[in-house]
């Protein structure tokens, strides 16, 4: 009788501790009060578009093999709930741009959102950042084809902080080289 009772209470934890770590609601202060796909310019969700989504778990995107080198060029920042390039963050785009013009290569660009808003909304959100980058880079003159992208959502935040200084942090594209 003693040893079910102990089980009892063990489980009653678990499972208490679960609901308290498992499961974050983010509801509606945040970014999560749009619907995902409203911006202009850049295709929604499920569009065809080349962006593969693995939720955090480390998969890179399909057909790409190689060294992965991260952190070589700047991030670039978006405003809140934006997926529109700031005019400040051009130069940064310029210099991935000529980076790929002069060597061979992939390139993988990362859309990154802060933590506010739905899991979902977020993951649309970082697509749309990253195809913004891709097609600003394309317009400079990058060959569309070696340029993947991915979003992460806010699974992989720079700063793990709570606040705006945080948040802006996270609200980025990061661009890594596959070196082939």
């Amino acid at each position: 009788m003693r040893k079910k009772f102990l089980v009892q209470i063990i489980l009653a934890t678990a499972v208490a501790a679960f609901g308290l770590t498992g499961c974050k609601n983010k509801t509606g202060t945040g970014s999560g009060s749009k619907q995902p796909g409203a911006e202009g310019g850049v295709p929604p969700l499920g569009s065809g578009s080349d962006v593969t989504s693995t939720g955090g778990n480390g998969v890179r995107p399909e057909g790409l093999s190689g060294d992965l080198a991260h952190g070589q060029f700047a991030p670039v920042y978006f405003d809140y709930d934006s997926a529109r390039i700031r005019p400040s963050e051009g130069p940064k785009l310029q210099a991935v741009a000529a980076y790929l013009k002069s060597n061979p290569g992939k390139l993988v660009v990362e859309g990154h959102c802060d933590e506010r808003g739905t899991a979902e909304f977020n993951r649309a959100l970082g697509e749309r950042r990253a195809l913004a980058a891709r097609e600003e880079l394309v317009k400079q003159g990058a060959d569309g084809s070696r340029i993947t992208t991915i979003s992460y959502g806010s699974d992989r935040p720079a700063d793990m902080g709570h606040d705006e200084a945080a948040w802006s942090k996270n609200r980025r594209c990061e661009f890594v080289v596959v070196n082939q």
